[in-house]
């Protein structure tokens, strides 16, 4: 067949009775009343069947047809296939069907009724879903043009009615498949839907019919007619879409050859296969590929054929194990035998196989195994996230909580972490048993833990000083309730918090023993300095506290109630995280990444930095090298600062610039962005991540025109310098991008509200961050690209994307 050419079929050739199927009806029953006393019978259960008859040429052809009685409270579906004594080679171009509802409950009691005609105005028979409109009190008329049509008229269609048409193109494969696209887009719609519902309040009822659908399109044709006189249809050059019903099925040959290409006992002959230099480059490609991306078909089969030969290659394994098809008992058992022989993994992988992806127990057993080889300074990285795989788990008890029970018991900072972040997760209804039965092993095995050497080792006295950390939380939440009741100035609210301090609960000014701070466990607090303890100007009123500690020096912290600091303690992680990857390549930015517990929903505590916001250090210095010049003057150096300082700056800058692109920070402004004496800056409040922005336009860069002034300018060789950072931090992380991904992969299940809200569009936008398909040389060209286009837009242009973004910062 040339591209010129359709196939499809005559309506005078099918020799096939006329069936469709009657799905079901949407919208809400009117509330029927009681003749008799003229009441409602709200709570009655309707009993509605349809009643469908053809018209051919405006007059009834055959009987009509009647489905079975259905009465299910507000939910009505037939899902009745109804067939027809005429057949299709007997219809004309005016052929319609009705379809009236009844109710038979309380005498026979009309719904509404709707028409359709059986070929559009293209002559081609309709196929697929269709959504008839009924007119409510209305027996579905047959006369042609009807007074009761089922399609809805053009002035009143919307966004729903053009979603509805295209899903069905879609179901009916004229519309590309995109598996992750397609949830997004489905998930989408429904929100569409509930906003449309409520918005029109379901006043209308519809009766959903599904017709019959064919290999090829049906065009009307009579039977005999006169070929000199061509249809209309096949005039002109419209486009005409073929469906093919087989489309996203299965294919029974292709299946059953797979099947045999997979079986055992070809691992005989498996074992000695070696890929070829093609197949070799097919592989290297597919080990690449983000821990996000679904194997096909093809893909699945190539790794499966070459399986052996993959054992020396520890990145493959994650890949392979994608490519089991485990509901195959016989194949799932070779895959595990191969797994405890395979190349042993990295922590990082191992992360990957916690995710909702892999269900098997000994394959989420082999990644805790591969976690053992971790030391503790590296499992807190990921102590967040694995807490969070513990939804993903089969059992309460499961392997990866008693590995988290057994590390913490024997670091009691990993044990203080792990009791906060598993204490949150206990308001989750959802997961509150699973989580609460972590929490009482590790109580259990605390308590139980006897006394060492050291008197400290006592496991019960270190149980009892992480409860009593509760109880300073619960302490500091009434504090603060007091202190944000108190009517006045910020003064007042001052003097309110340090007359507490020293009056009713002076009792935390002296601890009666030194308690393990939970921002930090390993200092110890033993009270409050009420002299030294204040309140920020907010709407929440933070109280700063200032903590003696017990080897003789002082902790400052913020305490919040009323905010919710989940999202703020996993950005700071990453940037902890980020901070510890770039280090290892002998990369230090100079980041400050500040410690953030939070110790509820809607509670928790941060580390206080002195520091400046930069609109506070503009408001009173003519700009921030004015600033600098306070603390590091030096008339030798460049713009009279040291140069130890400005580098210290310019790392900082870079480092920040690059993190806030990857995690898509959104709402920066001079407010949140803070200076420390030394240089550093760094970020603070991260109310919005993954490219959610309250601000339109945002700019690609968190840049503003200060920083890039305090650097000489764009022109300037250290805002180059700047620009060098970045492009070599942004490629370090990018070589770390798997990591990354698949720590916020394992907070899919997380309440924190920019991932709830749509995981996976919120891991695609952080993947596409990272251009994995860019090498590192053209990375840099993009990068560079990147800030080059984020600092034109600071500076005076004439141009209106340009303008848009210089609005940003204002």
């Amino acid at each position: 067949m040339t591209s010129n050419e359709f196939r499809f079929f005559l309506s005078c050739d099918i020799n096939l009775p006329v069936t469709f199927r009657i799905d079901r009806l949407e919208g809400n029953l009117p509330l029927p009343i009681n003749s008799e006393n003229n009441v409602s019978t709200e709570g009655r259960t309707a009993e509605l069947y349809v009643e469908c008859a053809l018209y051919i040429d405006a007059a009834p052809f055959g009987l009509p047809t009647r489905t079975r009685l259905v009465s299910t409270g507000s939910s009505y579906s037939w899902n009745e296939l109804i067939t027809l004594t005429t057949k299709y080679r007997d219809l004309t171009a005016q052929s319609q069907l009705t379809f009236t509802v009844w109710d038979v409950s309380h005498g026979e009691g009309l719904i509404g009724g709707a028409t359709i005609l059986l070929f559009n105005n293209k002559k081609q028979l309709k196929t697929g879903k269709q959504k008839l409109r009924l007119w409510a009190g209305k027996e579905a008329d047959g006369a042609f043009p009807t007074s009761t049509p089922g399609k809805v008229p053009r002035h009143e269609r919307g966004e729903l009615e053009r979603l509805e048409k295209l899903v069905n193109k879609y179901e009916r494969g004229q519309i590309q498949r995109v598996d992750w696209l397609d949830r997004l887009t489905f998930k989408a719609m429904d929100r569409i839907k509930e906003h449309e519902s409520l918005k029109n309040g379901n006043s209308h009822l519809y009766l959903v019919v599904d017709f019959c659908s064919f290999e090829h399109r049906v065009v009307f044709q009579e039977s005999g007619a006169n070929f000199l006189f061509p249809s209309p249809i096949a005039s002109t050059n419209d486009i005409v879409i073929v469906w093919d019903p087989e489309v996203g099925k299965i294919n029974p040959s292709e299946h059953k050859q797979l099947k045999l290409a997979r079986s055992l006992t070809r691992g005989v002959i498996d074992r000695d296969l070696k890929p070829s230099s093609n197949e070799r480059k097919s592989i290297q490609r597919i080990l690449k590929y983000p821990p996000t991306r679904t194997l096909n078909g093809d893909e699945r089969q190539l790794l499966w054929k070459f399986r052996f030969s993959l054992m020396s290659e520890k990145r493959a394994l994650t890949k392979f194990l994608r490519c089991v098809e485990w509901s195959d008992i016989q194949e799932a058992k070779q895959a595990l035998e191969l797994m405890g022989k395979w190349e042993m993994i990295d922590v990082c992988d191992a992360l990957e196989l916690l995710s909702p992806v892999f269900e098997s127990e000994e394959v989420r057993a082999y990644a805790v195994s591969v976690l053992e080889r971790a030391d503790d300074e590296e499992l807190q990285c990921y102590l967040l996230q694995l807490v969070q795989a513990l939804r993903f788990e089969r059992s309460d008890k499961s392997r990866l909580s008693h590995f988290l029970v057994q590390r913490a018991l024997r670091n009691i900072e990993l044990a203080s972490f792990l009791r906060w972040y598993v204490a949150v997760e206990l308001y989750d209804p959802t997961y509150a048993k699973r989580f609460y039965c972590t929490y009482e092993i590790l109580e259990e095995n605390m308590m139980k833990m006897a006394a060492g050497v050291n008197v400290e080792d006592d496991g019960f006295k270190q149980w009892q000083s992480l409860v009593r950390q509760t109880e300073l939380t619960a302490q500091l939440c009434s504090i603060s309730r007091d202190v944000r009741n108190v009517r006045g100035n910020t003064q007042k609210k001052i003097e309110k918090l340090r007359q507490l301090l020293s009056g009713l609960l002076s009792e935390l000014t002296y601890f009666d023993e030194p308690m393990r701070s939970p921002l930090a466990p390993g200092v110890l607090i033993t009270g409050i300095v009420s002299s030294e303890s204040s309140i920020f100007r907010s709407a929440l009123h933070p109280l700063r506290l200032t903590f003696r500690t017990a080897d003789g020096g002082t902790c400052k912290i913020i305490f919040k109630k009323g905010d919710d600091l989940r999202q703020d303690q996993l950005v700071v992680q990453m940037v902890s995280l980020m901070d510890r990857l770039l280090k290892l390549e002998n990369l230090d930015l100079h980041l400050t990444p500040y410690k953030v517990l939070a110790s509820g929903q809607d509670e928790g505590m941060l580390e206080f930095i002195p520091s400046h916001s930069l609109a506070q250090i503009l408001s009173e210095n003519r700009s921030i090298i004015s600033y600098l010049q306070k603390f590091h003057p030096d008339d030798q150096g460049p713009f009279g600062i040291t140069s130890t300082c400005l580098e210290t700056f310019i790392k900082s800058c870079a480092g920040y610039s690059v993190i806030t692109y990857i995690l898509g920070i959104g709402d920066r402004h001079l407010d949140n962005l803070l200076l420390r004496d030394d240089g550093r800056l760094f970020h603070v409040d991260f109310g919005f991540i993954l490219g959610r922005d309250p601000k339109p336009f945002p700019p690609p860069m968190k840049l503003c025109k200060e920083m890039v002034e305090a650097m000489g300018g764009a022109e300037s060789q250290y805002y180059t310098r700047f620009k060098s950072y970045c492009c070599e931090a942004y490629n370090i992380l990018r070589k770390s991008s798997n990591l990354i991904l698949n720590l916020f992969y394992l907070m899919a299940g997380s309440n924190i509200p920019d991932i709830a809200s749509d995981p996976e569009k919120g891991i695609l936008k952080l993947q596409e961050k990272f251009r994995l398909d860019l090498d590192d040389e053209a990375s840099i060209h993009f990068f560079q690209d990147l800030i080059n286009e984020s600092v034109s837009a600071l500076f005076p242009q004439m141009v209106e994307t340009i303008h848009r973004w210089a609005q940003y910062w204002r």
